[in-house]
């Protein structure tokens, strides 16, 4: 068995169509933020510690509050995104935090993704499986508001590896989440209920480092000269690279692990938009009033 890993948590996106800090939006029973809720369950499933990616600009409203509101049992420590070059580039960021020979799981901040699913990854992690994983959930799994929302339709071979990610854009429910629509010009458009999709909850070997070092070489994106042409007054470059598209591209080259997906009836409760607030704290209360959510946090955590 190996050690417990890591959890690399992505909150460096700047939220433009929320209009605030979503890591830090109040979501729980008790008024707790969504880094909140994930970061207990985190713990809970047997993470060993947790690495927060944040940006220049929000990162030190969310360490402020890490620092006073979390136990100081818990292991946490913070790297930094200066530029949005993307996910890969945010990953990127938290490796001197994680040992070189460390398994590792990646999630993003504002999406609460259930105590089975996270505890289901953690184990997975600490086997010697060989391959990276992907946490697989059914598409009405993940959406809880009538917004329109993007979605990676998972292909999944008949041993449960991961063949491909499709990016789905414009989500939306139909008949009350029996069925979805995709308005995005791409068929179908009319997706099922239990499509497997991503929700940005991986996890990765130490092979990986080696995959995105390379993406990241490939992109023509140097963070450093990128900031000092940004001193002198050019603008930042909208050039993002994406972790599913270097899994992606991962898997279609034959170059790297193979990705098992993990598929979970867990459900998956994020913040897009600020009308979202009042669904996704419902859904949070039911999760507390069915048992599958504890009504405090940090349960079992000295």
């Amino acid at each position: 068995m190996s050690p417990a890993p890591s959890l690399v948590v992505l909150a460096a996106g700047m939220a433009r169509r929320y209009g605030g800090c979503k890591p830090l939006a109040p979501v729980g029973p008790h008024g707790e933020a969504v880094i909140d809720l994930l970061a207990s369950d985190a713990m809970a499933a047997g993470f060993g510690d947790l690495v927060l990616v944040l940006h220049p600009e929000s990162g030190p409203a969310i360490r402020y509050h890490v620092e006073r509101c979390w136990p100081t049992s818990i292991p946490v420590s913070f790297a930094e995104q200066r530029l949005p070059l993307g996910t890969t580039h945010a990953v990127l960021a938290a490796r001197p935090a994680i040992r070189d020979d460390q398994s590792f799981a990646v999630a993003n901040a504002d999406d609460v993704y259930g105590l089975s699913a996270m505890g289901e990854l953690a184990a997975w992690l600490v086997t010697d499986t060989p391959g990276h994983a992907l946490v697989g959930y059914h598409l009405a799994s993940t959406v809880v508001t009538d917004a329109a929302v993007t979605r990676g339709v998972c292909e999944v071979d008949g041993a449960g590896r991961l063949l491909a990610i499709h990016e789905r854009r414009h989500v939306s429910r139909l008949h009350g989440g029996v069925a979805f629509t995709a308005l995005d010009g791409v068929l179908p458009d009319t997706l099922a209920a239990d499509l497997s999709v991503s929700v940005n909850l991986w996890g990765f070997r130490h092979s990986i480092w080696d995959i995105l070092d390379a993406a990241m070489g490939e992109s023509g994106l140097d963070e450093d000269a990128l900031i000092a042409a940004v001193e002198s007054g050019t603008d930042i470059p909208k050039s993002e690279v994406l972790l599913p598209e270097v899994v992606g591209a991962m898997i279609a080259s034959g170059k790297g692990e193979p990705v098992r997906v993990l598929a979970t009836d867990s459900s998956c409760v994020g913040v897009t938009h600020a009308d979202d607030l009042p669904v996704v704290r419902a859904a949070l209360a039911r999760q507390v009033a069915w048992g599958t959510r504890p009504d405090r946090l940090w349960s079992g955590i000295a």
